[in-house]
């Protein structure tokens, strides 16, 4: 069993919770997913089974698209808003002045990561630092926003559609913000829309993953491979160069220099490979060993 699979992960699941389910009704060791979204976010969770998870590092990099909500007049320990009030303030940003400070927030920023979250500091995860009531310094690191837009209003709560890099986290963007204009926010809600070229429209949530399961319709869950890698063009090669190709070794092509999908002649996906002066080399394998 090999594939993508996108589920719509409900709030109150982590990413780990979502994995350990899809194990048991798939019954496949082999799952990982791209882009840990906490408990409290929704959305797409973009999911490698079998051999795929061998693609996760391709995916991880991509480029992601929220929609967040955010609550202004409140600073927490987690930045958000299942963590504990450190400041509250009555003073509430108008959307005139709101708007005037998102450009700040637009392009490359330096970023420091929060103390909740799953980055290690001396091997061990900032959350578990934090909830033991230590606090590290973080290096700050490069994040890019390349699109924010406020959308409106909706219980008392601004939002926003944000598409940005890997490693930005939501939460900062909004403590930040909310720094810049002096009365604190804090995210008080969070779905990921997008990762990459998938999108949370054709996703399902883990019951309905689970219904198809039993229904022995486990393969229409998911999606192939290769499909993430529809930007670049598919080739074919013959018996002679699938020896070498599963090998591992280097093969002759015909072919333009770049990377490529590489498929036999049975349109098994085989690898995502790479042509410099005629020879085609393996960027990462697909095929079962």
């Amino acid at each position: 069993m090999n594939g993508i699979l996108l589920i719509d992960k409900p709030e109150g699941w982590t990413s780990h919770d979502v994995v350990a389910k899809l194990r048991r009704i798939l019954g496949e060791r082999r799952i990982g997913h791209s882009g840990t979204l906490d408990p409290m976010a929704t959305g797409l969770l973009v999911v490698f089974v079998g051999r795929a998870t061998r693609a996760v590092e391709f995916a991880e990099s991509h480029e992601k698209e929220y929609i967040a909500g955010m609550r202004f007049g409140i600073s927490t320990d987690t930045q958000d808003i299942t963590g504990a009030v450190l400041r509250e303030s009555a003073q509430k940003p108008s959307k005139e002045e709101l708007l005037r400070v998102l450009p700040q927030f637009r392009g490359e920023l330096m970023q420091t990561p929060p103390m909740y979250s799953a980055l290690k500091v001396g091997g061990k995860k900032l959350y578990e630092l934090a909830r033991s009531g230590v606090e590290v310094e973080r290096k700050s690191r490069k994040v890019t926003i390349s699109e924010l837009e406020m959308l409106g209003e909706e219980n008392g709560d601004y939002l926003f559609r944000v598409v940005c890099s890997k490693g930005t986290y939501i939460r900062t963007l909004c403590s930040d913000i909310g720094d810049t204009l002096g009365c604190g926010a804090a995210l008080s809600s969070l779905r990921r829309t997008r990762a990459g070229r998938f999108s949370v429209d054709n996703a399902i949530t883990i019951d309905k993953a689970e219904q198809l399961a039993g229904e022995g319709r486990t393969q229409e869950l998911l999606m192939p491979v290769e499909a993430l890698f529809g930007e670049f063009p598919a080739l074919t090669i013959n018996d002679k160069q699938k020896k070498k190709c599963l090998c591992g070794n280097r093969f002759s092509v015909e072919a333009e220099d770049g990377c490529y999908r590489v498929f036999d002649e049975g349109g098994s996906f085989l690898m995502l490979g790479s042509a410099e002066n005629g020879e085609m080399s393996t960027v990462k394998s697909f095929f079962e060993v």
